[in-house]
């Protein structure tokens, strides 16, 4: 009896999987006669095989189990502008894309570089020298094939808002490393009555479970924040949210080995090298990474609505 039911779930199995409605792994479960497996597989078939056909899982699912149906179509239907596609920028995009926001404004001049490896999620040995945002652009492709994704290669500056912000942004994040255009951006944004989080310096650190999120006003030690809260006070802004952190900087050793100055391997055609900083901050993989998903984290539970676990 035992084989006749193996025998019969198998070829279940097959047809599905030629409908493209089952895993490869269903079968190999039944034919490996791997039983833990195979007993999830075929509680898996036959929970799903309802009057109504065989309920599809999608690439969202478990974000789905979280947030809810609705919650996952309105990030579906979100576009979030990123301005800023480096340490930071690039895993505000990967935590975005992979919860299931489905529109995109890149914005970002540089092009991928070696010095980009130890901490940029774009950054392969293939990918150097290429566009960043078109770079990023792809990457989001591969994980939601169905997403728009708009990208502009250029440096923001004031001068260029009214091209690139647009009012049908439902989020704006500022991931940029330059004060001119973190200053703007949130100018426009409030102007504009779209949401907005900044991220003050992620560089010259090496403790990410120091990162905070708060409101400007509200922050300490980081030096970027003190000018971004005496810029934004002149400017009668009250109010904005960032991501920062309580570490101490802590001073780069630089030597002639490592130094920009001495030897910039940007890649040919940048349009802003390193040579032309003043400081160049040291980093690491583990500290824009986090700032970058605690951002997306932020935006995600502000579009959906999400105020926290009540007691």
């Amino acid at each position: 009896m035992w084989k006749i039911y193996h025998l019969y779930l198998m070829l279940i199995g097959l047809s599905e999987f030629l409908r493209g409605r089952m895993s490869v792994d269903f079968f190999h479960s039944v034919q490996d006669n791997e039983i833990g497996k195979f007993k999830s597989n075929v509680s898996f078939l036959l929970f799903f095989n309802i009057r109504k056909g065989i309920v599809m899982l999608h690439a969202f699912s478990r974000t789905e189990l979280l947030i809810g149906k609705e919650g996952l179509e309105k990030l579906q239907r979100s576009k979030v502008a990123v301005f800023g596609i480096g340490g930071v920028g690039t895993f505000v995009v990967e935590g975005l894309v992979r919860a299931g926001v489905g529109r995109f404004v890149l914005v970002d001049d540089d092009l991928v570089c070696l010095t980009n490896l130890n901490r940029q999620l774009h950054a392969t040995r293939k990918t150097i020298g290429k566009v960043k945002v078109e770079v990023m652009k792809e990457r989001i492709l591969e994980i939601n094939p169905k997403a728009e994704v708009e990208t502009h290669q250029c440096f923001y500056m004031p001068e260029n808002a009214n091209e690139l912000i647009k009012d049908d942004y439902d989020y704006i994040v500022d991931a940029v490393d330059t004060v001119t255009a973190k200053i703007d951006l949130v100018v426009q944004a409030k102007k504009r009555n779209i949401p907005i989080i900044s991220c003050m310096g992620a560089g010259n650190k090496l403790d990410p479970t120091r990162f905070e999120v708060t409101d400007i006003y509200k922050t300490t030690m980081d030096p970027l924040a003190r000018v971004m809260r005496r810029e934004l006070r002149q400017r009668g802004i009250d109010s904005l949210k960032v991501v920062y952190s309580t570490e101490p900087a802590i001073k780069p050793i630089e030597t002639e080995d490592n130094s920009c100055a001495n030897g910039c391997v940007c890649p040919k055609g940048s349009t802003r090298t390193c040579t032309i900083r003043n400081q160049i901050p040291g980093s690491i993989s583990f500290v824009p990474s986090v700032a970058g998903l605690i951002i997306a984290g932020e935006v995600i539970k502000d579009l959906i609505g999400y105020k926290g676990e009540t007691k």
